[in-house]
């Protein structure tokens, strides 16, 4: 694998559930690459299929199309049966901690598990291994003999990390893994991550919906809607100057911490469509203020934008590189 080829690689990722005879397309041609190192944060409101994403890149869910290439395998052509030793190197941070832990189980048991499971550790050096967890997540080693249900909110999210990490995975996916958390402690675990991804040489793919997040951990970003992508950039050119309407909508939306001042969010129209119905075209044409015919016919390419990419005709040019979506 050469220094420019992707640690993780995505391509035409699709996602349907079929229930009562209805098609629900919760990822519907996702693509992207993840160097390695980096973090790349899929962000879009509830429902958009960035969680559908996660699951499908740890073989939580198989998707329906596509390819996801991890290093230069084919994991998605992998049987499960035969997915285990990838696992050890493909792992997950859940959003609820509390859903995720088993509450009777201690937290010596939770962590111990994946490191019999695959082999790291065996009963002479399972204490070192334990203790050494502990310690990069920054918990006292005396919680080792808690249950799940006698720890903190803040305290379980980092018993979820230290159960990922156990593996020293290459990728971890991290499922909106501060949204149960207070302000004080989210910023606290934000830390801790970019900190374990400095020391452990790992690369992150972070799915929120806080765009204030994003610029904490991102090198990258993409902007999902109805299980597409809108727009995908470095962070900074996208949360500063957004080019698609929904990714401009959705940063117009953050409140601005000085008293007085608010932005001017852009005219959005009604509400999120439920996912699943076929559109053609792009999916936020019932939305979007700037909606043009063509908007509501066939697949809508990407432009390049600067160093970002967006799904929206407003990008089109001529022959001379002028823009002629406006």
């Amino acid at each position: 694998m050469t220094e420019a080829t992707p640690l993780l690689r995505v391509e035409g990722l699709r996602k349907y559930f079929h229930s009562h005879g209805d098609t629900v397309r919760a990822v519907d041609g996702v693509s992207f690459d993840v160097p390695a190192g980096q973090t790349l944060a899929l962000v879009g409101e509830s429902g958009c299929g960035k969680s559908t994403t996660a699951r499908c890149l740890v073989r939580l869910e198989d998707p329906s199309d596509g390819r996801i290439v991890f290093g230069e395998q084919d994991i998605t052509a992998v049987p499960r049966r035969r997915f285990r030793p990838l696992r050890r190197k493909i792992q997950m941070v859940f959003q609820d901690p509390h859903a995720s832990l088993n509450p009777s189980m201690t937290v010596k048991r939770i962590l111990a598990e994946p490191l019999r499971l695959h082999g790291i550790a065996d009963r002479d050096d399972m204490a070192a291994q334990l203790a050494q967890l502990m310690r990069l997540v920054h918990l006292e080693p005396e919680l080792l003999g808690r249950r799940a249900d006698q720890l903190s909110g803040g305290q379980k999210q980092r018993v979820g990390i230290a159960r990922a990490i156990a593996t020293r995975p290459d990728v971890v996916v991290l499922d909106e893994p501060t949204s149960a958390l207070d302000m004080s402690l989210r910023l606290a675990l934000l830390e801790l991550l970019s900190e374990l991804q400095r020391e452990l040489q790992m690369t992150y793919v972070f799915i929120t919906h806080d765009l204030s997040t994003v610029r904490q951990i991102g090198d990258r970003v993409i902007v999902m809607y109805r299980g597409k992508v809108m727009e995908s950039g470095p962070v900074e050119d996208v949360l500063d100057h957004p080019h698609h309407p929904y990714t401009q909508a959705l940063i117009a939306a953050i409140p601005v911490p000085e008293p007085g001042r608010r932005r001017r969010p852009p005219p959005v129209r009604g509400e999120t469509a439920p996912a699943g119905r076929a559109v053609e075209g792009c999916p936020f044409q019932d939305r979007c203020p700037h909606v043009m015919p063509d908007c509501r016919d066939g697949e809508i390419p990407f432009f390049s934008v600067g160093h970002s990419q967006s799904a929206c005709l407003l990008h089109r040019t001529d022959g001379n590189g002028a823009a002629v979506g406006l």
